[in-house]
């Protein structure tokens, strides 16, 4: 196994994480489009989006590196309310993608356990996620980390294959 390390972004890092998020985003999910992700990928990870982001005090991104390069990342939403739990004992992974080569490094397991330490740290109650109910691999993943699917989700964006809005809603229970 290499070297994992995490770094704490902050708004002067966005034009670094734009090219991750849109490298990593890229790797996965150019599928569910009929533009193969270009819409999506210049809304959400044009460096001015992802600047007012990273400073939104709500939300923390961190920057997973592998042998030193970066290798994805991931974005927490520290109070972010669900239905039928307390509004200010959720916490929501919202984002967490890597790199094609760095899948079964650990790393996102390593990212995962983070979240969960900052949840505690935050006197959350719950960790939820949306996965794309599609993707078999990444839903094994979260369930082998605690989680359980309690809910679904449907996106709109109209660029995405209607066939392949569907999500399903995740909870781990601290």
């Amino acid at each position: 196994m290499g070297e994992i390390s995490i770094q704490k972004l902050e708004p002067k890092n966005a034009e670094l994480l734009s090219k991750v998020a849109r490298k990593a985003y890229s790797d996965h999910y150019p599928g569910l489009w009929h533009d193969h992700g270009k819409w999506y990928t210049e809304k959400y990870f044009s460096v001015d989006r992802l600047t007012d982001e990273l400073n939104d005090l709500n939300a923390i991104f961190y920057l997973a590196y592998y042998n030193g390069k970066p290798a994805g990342f991931l974005k927490l939403n520290i109070n972010a309310p669900l239905e039928g739990f307390e509004d200010n004992k959720a916490l929501e992974l919202e984002r967490i993608y890597l790199n094609k080569d760095a899948a079964g490094k650990h790393i996102g397991r390593d990212l995962v356990e983070l979240t969960f330490k900052i949840a505690q740290e935050n006197n959350k109650e719950i960790v939820w996620l949306k996965a794309m109910d599609t993707s078999e691999g990444p839903i094994a993943f979260y369930k082998k980390m605690g989680f359980t699917i309690t809910g679904i989700h449907r996106l709109k964006h109209p660029l995405m294959k209607e066939e392949l809005r569907g999500m399903v809603i995740m909870i781990k229970r601290l």
